[in-house]
């Protein structure tokens, strides 16, 4: 790809109304990944740290399988992409293969924001206990996996709000320069915030989870609102931790923008 290639694809690829695409796409992969986790108790051992024994590691099964997948994905070159952020970023080994140009759509700063140690704490000590009933099943390893496909679509969803910010920024820079040069937060935060529209997005994903998980019978007699996850969680989710989360990320980089 070409810097010419590069700028066409800038203009086509990263406008609000096509961020706004992929963030609505991103609710089906947060959702369906929910639904995923919910298939398992909360199976405990996978996060006891106790419960493995790895010489020189002293951590838990789950974190011990995303630092490792994580390990394998970094060696294919993942997160290269700027849409990705992984939640061990000093235990990553080198890519193996050839870098892609990507274009440059970012500010360089963004390379230094990353909040998947938030995500990772909301996941595990809020969310968690809301999708996944109690009990054990002795399926740890695919739990983990499980636990690995919800971060991975939260943390992808969240972090995209660079991407947001910067459109919004080169939209109306004049809006934002003055709260930038001034290392204004609350300013930034105000310019971020849109109420009708967060409203809007709770019920989405509200909506979807019951379309996504209810459960499907040819039994007429089935009663409603029998559901794979609850909507209200889902919906709870979006209102007190993702946009919260995805707010933090776009002042945090546009603090940086002028830089």
């Amino acid at each position: 790809m070409t810097k010419a290639d590069s700028s066409s694809y800038l203009e086509n690829a990263f406008t609000l109304e096509s961020l706004r695409d992929s963030l609505i796409r991103q609710e089906d992969s947060v959702i369906f990944s929910l639904i995923e986790r919910a298939k398992f108790p909360v199976n405990s051992n996978t996060y006891d740290k106790s419960y493995i024994s790895v010489p020189g590691f002293g951590g838990s099964l789950a974190e011990f399988f995303v630092r490792n997948t994580e390990d394998v994905h970094a060696k294919a070159g993942r997160y290269k992409t700027p849409e990705e952020n992984p939640f061990f970023p000093e235990h990553l080994l080198p890519p193996v293969v050839p870098p892609f140009p990507y274009p440059e759509v970012l500010h360089p700063a963004s390379a230094f924001i990353n909040i998947n140690k938030s995500i990772w704490k909301v996941y595990f000590d809020e969310l968690l206990p809301l999708i996944a009933a109690p009990g054990d099943d002795g399926n740890y390893a695919s739990t983990a996996a499980s636990d690995l496909a919800c971060l991975q679509a939260l943390s992808r969803r969240i972090h995209y709000g660079k991407f947001v910010a910067e459109v919004k920024f080169r939209e109306s820079p004049q809006d934002y320069e003055p709260a930038i040069r001034s290392q204004d937060r609350e300013a930034l935060l105000k310019l971020l915030t849109f109420e009708s529209v967060e409203e809007m997005v709770k019920k989405r994903v509200a909506k979807k989870a019951m379309v996504f998980g209810q459960e499907v019978s040819l039994d007429t007699d089935d009663k409603e609102g029998n559901y794979k996850v609850n909507p209200s969680v889902v919906s709870r989710l979006y209102e007190e931790w993702v946009m919260p989360l995805t707010k933090i990320v776009q002042v945090e980089y546009l603090l940086l923008r002028l830089d």
